[in-house]
Formats: structure tokens, C-alpha cells, sequence
């Protein structure tokens, strides 16, 4: 079992020794050793490749603990965190975050279940705030005499064209559409909005 230290800076402003020394308090109170620091300076608007996310998930096992100093350092978005935590808890994996005081232990408990739910709650909140501050751009666009977007009725194109069967295999397995975007490197919204323009939902 290793235990792997996560940090992610996006600024020159940020300081990693802060985030690294947060998690060696942890580990010295806790008599843990830190087998493996990952760490990264990027944007959290860049993909979960690019933050070495989809890296790290590959690289924990069952068992195997990932710590980090605040739940922000995984996620750009509160849909994107709610499905770490998932994979965490489904491939049986550890996860400590410091700042919010979590602790999973790759069961569902109900701490574990109450933040899954949370999540889905504040992801749901999150994007019709996206969805609104959008609305409300088009129309002000739109009083400006400026119409932005494509055509009505028509489909543009998208980096998912030619997974339609792939996606709707996911679906008929009962697979979510958050874990789909996950697989496909891509944003909820991206996904759901490419489901419903190709009609891949019955």
C-alpha cells in the first residue's frame, strides 16, 4: 500500500511548500510516510490529463492512499471532484483531504455517502448557474444586435463524432453521463449536450 502526495499550484503566486507542508504535519501526527509526491503547476482549467488526474487515478491501487491539502487541488469543478471521489470509493482507493477534514476509506460510509450527495446537489447547482450566466450573455448579445452561436437546428462539430455507439453503449450499461465525460476526457455539459443533440438518449 503507498500513500501519494498530491499538489497543484495554477499561479506564480501560489505557494507548493504550503500544500506540502500541510500533508507532512498530517503524516508526521499520523506516523505516515509519503511513498511518492506528484506535483504539478497548471491551471485548473486545463484537462485532468494535463493536471496529471487521469495519471494519478491509473496509477493508485485498491488500498492506496492519496492526500491532499484541500479537495480544490483535484478538481475545476464540483461535478469534476464528485467523480474522483467515486472512482475513489468504487476501485476501492483512500482518499485524505486535509482542509475539509475528509477521510474515505474506499467504503461507503456515510460521511462518504452524505458528500456524494452534496456533490451531486452542488454540481446540479453549479451548472444551471452556468447555464444562467450564459442565457443572460445571449441576451445582452443579443440587445447589443450581436448574435453570437450557430444557426438554429443546426449540429456543429464535436471531438466525441464517431463514439455515438461507443457513448451509447456506456448508457445502456447504466454507466452515468459524468463517468462517460471522465472516460472521454470532457466537461458534464459537453457530454450531455452531445447525448441530447445526437439523440443518443431514448
Amino acid at each position: 500500500m503507498s500513500n501519494i502526495g498530491y499538489i497543484r499550484i495554477s499561479t506564480g503566486c501560489q505557494n507548493a511548500k504550503s500544500q506540502k507542508l500541510a500533508i507532512l504535519e498530517h503524516c508526521n501526527k499520523n506516523k505516515i510516510v509519503i511513498d511518492e509526491w506528484i506535483e504539478v503547476t497548471i491551471s485548473s482549467r486545463k484537462s485532468k490529463r494535463a493536471r496529471r488526474i487521469d495519471e494519478l487515478l491509473n496509477r493508485l491501487k485498491p488500498k492506496d492512499t492519496l492526500i491532499v491539502s484541500e479537495l480544490s487541488r483535484l478538481g475545476r469543478s464540483v461535478g469534476e471532484i464528485a467523480a474522483i471521489v467515486d472512482h475513489m470509493i468504487k476501485y476501492n482507493k483512500y482518499l485524505v483531504c486535509l482542509k475539509e477534514n475528509i477521510v474515505l476509506t474506499g467504503k461507503h460510509t456515510m460521511q462518504s455517502k452524505v458528500m456524494i450527495h452534496m456533490f451531486s446537489l452542488f454540481a446540479e447547482i453549479e451548472r444551471d448557474l452556468i447555464s444562467e450566466r450564459t442565457k443572460e450573455g445571449l441576451i445582452a448579445a443579443r440587445a447589443k444586435g450581436n448574435f453570437p452561436g450557430r444557426p438554429k437546428g443546426s449540429i456543429g462539430k464535436s471531438k466525441l463524432d464517431g463514439k455515438e455507439e461507443e457513448i451509447k453503449g456506456y448508457m445502456n450499461k447504466g454507466v452515468n453521463i459524468t463517468n462517460i465525460a471522465k472516460i472521454y476526457d470532457c466537461t458534464w455539459i459537453t457530454m450531455n449536450n452531445f447525448i441530447k443533440s445526437r439523440k443518443l438518449k431514448q
